[in-house]
């Protein structure tokens, strides 16, 4: 089945790619720097800077017990805007649905080589292409969202336990939002390549390979003698007729 293991070379990499735009994918959805906002106020944040994610928002302050500050943001908050919602929601989404776009894409690999009906391999692919793009469309939606609001320098309003202002004097979209973009493409790219397969018709022999096809087929015994000695364009001697 060495034929079928070399069509596999691109879904191989599919798969990899996939992997790695999840783990990506999974990694955002906990860090905590999505946005960075640049406050004037350095009485408690006394390095005017402060990290806004999709679960927590954190700072660095001298003044309270801790150097580091982080709040939960949870979805059931009155003062969570929708895009970070939005955001909790899908990237658990995508993490459950990654998962078993990685377990379907390598299934589908390893039948692949072990030359499995392509009928059923065919299908596995499809379903692990198809869900590695639900996975990056769970993904785009939030980090697009996010974004847009912060080059649109949306504001929360953040509870006073925060020590957050409602609104920075400015705003940057963070390191998260840039690898949740480069996750969304490496499993856009995965998803192409293991959509693309396309299970290989067994290499048959051309016309002047005929005869050496057939004895690699062709048993021993006098049969075998026979047929070889025809196949060869000579007549063995003992079996020429007086």
């Amino acid at each position: 089945m060495a034929y079928l293991a070399q069509s596999v070379h691109l879904q191989f990499g599919g798969l990899v790619l996939g992997f790695v735009g999840w783990i990506m994918m999974a990694s955002i959805s906990g860090v905590n720097d999505w946005r960075i906002w640049y406050v004037d106020n350095r009485t408690v944040i006394t390095g005017g800077l402060a990290w806004v994610g999709v679960w927590r928002a954190c700072f660095n302050s001298h003044i309270l017990d801790s150097a580091e500050i982080c709040k939960s943001i949870s979805l059931t908050d009155s003062f969570t805007p929708p895009e970070i919602a939005a955001a909790q929601v899908l990237c658990m989404a995508a993490i459950g649905v990654g998962v078993v776009a990685n377990l379907v894409a390598g299934y589908a690999v390893r039948s692949a080589f072990l030359g499995v009906d392509g009928r059923h391999v065919r299908l596995a692919f499809v379903m692990a292409g198809s869900l590695y793009w639900i996975t990056a469309a769970c993904t785009l939606v939030p980090v697009i969202w996010n974004m847009s609001s912060v080059l649109a320098n949306l504001t929360i309003d953040f509870p006073p336990d925060f020590y957050l202002p409602s609104a920075p004097v400015k705003q940057e979209v963070g390191p998260g939002i840039g690898i949740g973009i480069g996750s969304v493409c490496l499993l856009i790219v995965s998803g192409l390549l293991l959509l693309c397969y396309r299970y290989p018709k067994p290499k048959m022999p051309k016309s002047g390979e005929t005869g050496h096809f057939d004895k690699s087929l062709r048993g021993g015994g006098f049969l075998g003698v026979i047929e070889e000695s025809v196949d060869d364009g000579k007549i063995n001697p003992a079996y020429e007729s007086e």
